[in-house]
């Protein structure tokens, strides 16, 4: 009897709901109130991060980021092609030139021996993205930020809870930007996180978040009324939905705990199909602690990527591909003239497969998965 397994499937239980009611009844369901104070101050604590602001989603976060960096038209920003849409927009809003860069081959991460030769006069900064959670390597793309003068904005929107030499992503680079949205590992459905150990880019921040006023000084009784002091927008997350975020991030090691060992079981279980050369499994870099946000693989034939995926589905399992690579997407051949050739993104677009994934996943269910990969690769 075959089986139905969604891609994703949120970790909200009866504590979330509790926790939404709550703040219900309490009335404060605005931005910016009690439990916005308390999360900020938990996740300060708990990631180890001098600042952070709470945003409406990740896309805002890195929005944001562009903003207080002052990223100007004709100033150009490197970041892998292999990423969401969210990425490059946050520059091409502010009239900057997002500059693609290839990925490795096995982690599917932004190759750091691509970015000198794609630096000049006109680069303000690098934007690496943690693939499937999985940190970037660090130590060489900040090592070239510092010796270039660069920032780095740590994409992190699937990095929550991952670790990179013991510290968390997103604290790694000048700003990191989280993701709480639906499909992530920690989710109150819309939400995102800026953080950073800058006191003056935090300042900006705050003011950004806030439609370009100084409210959020004025909550705090540092000035006796608010006014317009810079070009902002509003990227204030509800505290009814900070609600949900907070219990989410509470449990947040028992939530990664249980997609990590998923992850693991998978990895483990798959590796005959790589030794027998149909597909290749991502390497995980020692410094790098993963929070089993994606579980993925890549076919060694591209051609076949569309059987394995079709096959999967008929089998009752949500498994799906990823990013179409953004360099070859018709926004940019149109307005940003990107013609370069970047082979590894596109072979790793052509031949991905991700695999469903969620904490809570049964024994049974993850039995399912591994089974019917291993049949579909006998029979095709």
């Amino acid at each position: 009897m075959g089986m139905s397994i969604p891609f994703i499937k949120p970790p909200l239980g009866p504590a979330e709901k509790e926790a939404a009611l709550k703040a219900m009844e309490g009335g404060a369901i605005g931005g910016n109130g009690r439990l916005t104070r308390e999360l900020r101050k938990y996740m300060q604590e708990h990631f180890n991060i001098p600042y952070v602001v709470l945003t409406t989603s990740c896309s805002d976060a890195l929005e944001m980021a562009m903003m207080v960096l002052n990223v100007q038209p004709g100033d150009e920003v490197i970041m892998p092609s292999f990423t969401f849409v969210s990425t490059a927009n946050a520059v091409v809003r502010q009239g900057g030139r997002p500059v693609f860069v290839d990925i490795e081959p096995d982690t599917w991460n932004l190759d750091p021996t691509q970015l000198e030769s794609h630096i000049t006069p006109r680069t303000k900064g690098i934007v690496p993205v943690h693939y499937a959670g999985q940190g970037c390597w660090m130590e060489e793309i900040n090592r070239i930020a510092a010796a270039h003068g660069l920032w780095v904005v740590e994409d992190a929107a699937q990095g929550v809870g991952s670790r990179y030499n013991g510290q968390y992503l997103g604290t790694l680079g000048t700003i990191g930007c989280y993701s709480f949205h639906i499909t992530k590992n920690i989710t109150c459905g819309e939400g995102g996180a800026f953080l950073t150990g800058d006191e003056a880019l935090v300042q900006r921040a705050e003011i950004v978040a806030e439609k370009g006023t100084n409210r959020s000084a004025f909550l705090l009784g540092q000035v006796d009324k608010y006014t317009w002091v810079d070009v902002g927008s509003s990227f204030i997350l509800s505290d009814l939905l900070v609600a949900i975020a907070l219990v989410q991030l509470q449990r947040m090691e028992e939530i990664t705990a249980q997609r990590v060992a998923i992850w693991q079981r998978f990895q483990r279980e798959l590796q005959d199909l790589e030794t027998a050369g149909v597909i290749r499994l991502m390497r995980v870099r020692p410094q790098a602690e993963i929070n089993g946000h994606i579980f993925a693989f890549r076919t060694v034939d591209p051609d076949r990527r569309g059987d394995v995926l079709r096959a999967l589905r008929e089998r009752g399992i949500e498994a799906t591909f990823h990013y179409i690579p953004l360099h070859s997407a018709p926004f940019a051949r149109e307005h940003l003239g990107s013609g370069e050739e970047l082979p590894v993104t596109d072979l790793v677009s052509r031949s991905l497969v991700r695999l469903p994934i969620y904490a809570g996943m049964t024994e049974a269910e993850q039995v399912y998965v591994i089974e019917n990969v291993h049949d579909i690769f006998r029979r095709i």
